[in-house]
């Protein structure tokens, strides 16, 4: 008795007025798109060169830390780890290295560059006692930008 009664026309056209005005046309959708890839192309290049920038800037800190711990080791043993013992030497105990205090770095191994590469630790170095090297982005020698080699001789 109830069910069998049907809706007045007025009420029937709001309800199809409703329903055609819910969602985005397809047009609308591809504006937004376009909008965003365009703020995108424009803010997307400063974003990646403060990234780069900020890595570059983490691997010199690095290498403080790593001259700092070395001071220490040398201050403690009399001298500096050589080549070979790399800067391994600065977390676990070497042969040679007769009153070792370390870990002189946190952690129980010797973290990598902020490219992912190992450090390049060198004893004696040309004009230095030591020299830490990071190959830089791309993790060969040499290089431009971010992939030029940062040393523990450089400012």
């Amino acid at each position: 008795m109830f069910g069998s009664r049907k809706a007045p026309r007025s009420a029937l056209r709001r309800r199809r007025r409703r329903c055609g005005q819910e969602g985005f046309t397809l047009v609308e959708m591809l504006v937004v798109i376009t909008i965003i890839g365009m703020i995108m192309a424009l803010v997307g290049p400063r974003v990646l060169n403060y990234l780069s920038e900020s890595r570059v800037k983490a691997a010199r800190i690095q290498i403080q830390s790593f001259s700092s711990a070395l001071d220490l080791f040398y201050l403690d043993a009399g001298r500096f780890p050589t080549s070979s013992e790399g800067l391994s030497a600065l977390v676990r105990p070497v042969s040679g290295a007769g009153s070792w205090n370390g870990p002189y770095l946190k952690g129980s191994t010797v973290p990598n560059d902020p490219w992912g590469n190992p450090y390049v630790y060198k004893q004696p170095a040309d004009r230095a006692p030591y020299e830490i090297r990071s190959l830089g982005s791309d993790g060969q020698e040499g290089g431009t930008g971010t992939s030029a080699d940062l040393s523990s001789g450089q400012s």
